[in-house]
């Protein structure tokens, strides 16, 4: 079969204006970026903001193998699949950022024939919102350093700086520096470091903020550093929040492209699914909903993060619910969670499947009966699958009162998940009631105690000191109502990686906690969490190539 790069520069890309026009944009309405890419304007967005909503998917994943298990894949072809059967659909997806991209994991566009296009564009410098939030984040950096350097009138405790500076690459070097040297005139020596940009405060601010009023408010919220006295120091203090919303301005406008087979997808926002929320951002999710009688987007990693982040955070913060939850499973996932290494998952083991389906049957639980949703399981095949083995995971999660459709979007594009669009149509219909895991207004412990308990199913969670220390000292300063945001390891429901399955007896080890004042939450952290990530031995950035004529290859 072709790479993908192969895939999409065979297909025949219509003009993003005509895509607009399946949404009833108009010209006047977009801003052009060459002839397949487009920002929405801010009035187009103002003026269909009371319209009628349509039905938002959302897809999910069990547990993933650390390859992946093909979220976005699925996503782009049941949008496709809904499309094929006279549906109007928009899907609204997350941007990739260019550390994954050279690194290993590779881009955010789909693969085979489901893909969005210009695919090696948006997986590269897209419209350049990523650069806009690097240099939003940087400034705020900049005017802070400059503060203490001319004078210091706030009297922040350089020590205490939590602002880090970011740059959109895999780079290691940049993990811990020592900045400032070189006499007085230079600014003041730090220990330091750097952060990859969707992991900046700064992305996950664009993707919760309701409009620039809201953009700007939050940016001015975010707490960069603590007093002498212990206090916070809040980024409006050194009055840099107008500048920074200011080249947000064009990044702020959601992004529309297109699939393969011509479908609208609004690709806007990309925060890490770690340590921030995972999700694309509300307004373009909440456009897309005001334009179409189907919306599918997608949350990173498994449900027991993306999917709880995109309820618990997002969606409580947007007053939005999901009227159906597609979970994506591979018989390689089961298998691995069975126990399987990952050199033998093409191998036939009907035995590891049904150790291995108690962590699907708990995502499962978890999003029908603690959140409420309309649950299905979408298969995601490989060559390797065997007919008794998706006939018993058929068995196995029906019994659970789930239905499965093996989904083959990645050969087939569209035609692939026409019975997973049909099965989703009728899972639409059912009644919702979304609930919540934690309610917001009670101590931050019991928030954590109650999401461990109900999603990951850790009875026990064990705080640090220095854990318990930051909960008292962020209630005090009046953030004691904030959602949390747990990072944590994607391949278990516990903090433990090695606990595969579905474990029941684990505890959740919490070793400390990051206020995330400007976006609205607060990360809780089980484990180190790398904010800027390296790259492999052989990284994908040497497969890459242009050739006289412009033309990229290698790049999937």
């Amino acid at each position: 079969m072709k790479t993908d790069i192969e895939i999409a520069h065979n297909c025949q890309t219509r003009p993003i204006v005509d895509i607009a026009q399946k949404l009833n944009i108009e010209l006047q309405d977009l801003e052009l970026y060459g002839n397949d890419k487009a920002k929405i304007h801010y009035d187009f967005i103002k003026r269909t903001q009371n319209n009628p909503h349509g039905k938002l998917i959302l897809v999910t994943a069990m547990s993933p193998t650390p390859v992946g298990e093909g979220k976005t894949t699925i996503s782009i072809g049941l949008s496709d699949g809904l499309t094929k059967l006279n549906q109007s659909t928009i899907a609204t997806l997350r941007e990739p950022s260019l550390g994954p991209v050279f690194g290993m994991k590779g881009g955010a566009t789909g693969g085979g024939y489901a893909q969005v296009i210009p695919m090696e564009e948006i997986n590269l410098h897209f419209t350049g919102d990523l650069h806009a939030i690097s240099a939003a984040n940087n400034l705020i950096a900049a005017m802070l350093d400059n503060h203490i350097f001319q004078g210091n009138i706030l009297n922040i405790d350089p020590r205490t700086i939590t602002w880090k500076r970011v740059l959109d690459m895999n780079d290691r070097q940049l993990r811990h520096i020592l900045d400032g040297l070189g006499g007085k005139t230079n600014g003041t020596p730090r220990e330091d470091s750097f952060d990859i940009t969707v992991a900046s405060e700064i992305m996950a601010i664009l993707c919760l903020a309701k409009d620039i009023v809201d953009l700007k408010t939050r940016i001015g919220n975010i707490v960069l550093a603590y007093t002498f006295e212990g206090e916070p120091v809040r980024a409006h203090e050194i009055n840099c929040q107008g500048a920074a919303t200011a080249l947000l301005k064009n990044a702020f406008k959601p992004n529309l492209v297109q699939t393969l087979e011509g479908t609208p997808v609004f690709i806007h926002g990309g925060p890490f699914a770690n340590i921030a929320h995972g999700c694309n951002s509300i307004v373009a999710t909440k456009l897309a909903l005001t334009l179409a009688d189907y919306v599918v987007t997608e949350a990173g990693f498994g449900a027991d993060l993306g999917a709880e982040k995109f309820l618990d955070i997002k969606c409580h913060q947007a007053n939005i619910q999901p009227d159906a939850c597609v979970v994506v499973a591979t018989l390689r996932a089961l298998k691995y969670h069975g126990g399987v290494a990952k050199n033998e998952l093409d191998n036939a083991n009907i035995d590891a499947i049904q150790k291995g389906i108690d962590n699907l049957l708990r995502h499962l639980d978890n999003l029908k009966n603690v959140y409420g949703l309309p649950t299905i399981v979408a298969i995601n095949p490989f060559p390797s699958d065997t007919p008794s083995e998706l006939a018993l995971v058929h068995q196995l999660c029906l019994q659970q009162g789930v239905q499965t459709i093996v989904c083959n979007a990645w050969e087939k594009g569209g035609d692939g998940a026409i019975n997973l669009a049909k099965a989703v149509i009728e899972l639409c219909k059912q009644p919702v009631e979304c609930r919540f895991a934690y309610q917001y207004q009670q101590p931050i412990a019991n928030k954590i105690v109650e999401l461990s308990q109900k999603i990951y199913r850790c009875p026990k969670v064990n705080f640090t000191k220095k854990a318990l220390d930051k909960m008292k000292l962020f209630e005090k300063q009046g953030f004691g109502d904030l959602p949390i945001c747990v990072a944590k390891t994607p391949y278990s429901f516990s903090s433990d990686a090695s606990l595969l399955g579905a474990p029941k007896d684990a505890t959740l080890e919490v070793i400390d906690l990051e206020l995330r004042a400007g976006a609205g939450f607060i990360v809780v952290l089980t484990a180190s969490v790398l904010t800027m990530p390296g790259l492999p031995k052989k990284p994908a950035a040497e497969q890459i190539d242009i050739d006289k004529n412009g033309k990229i290859t290698g790049l999937f």
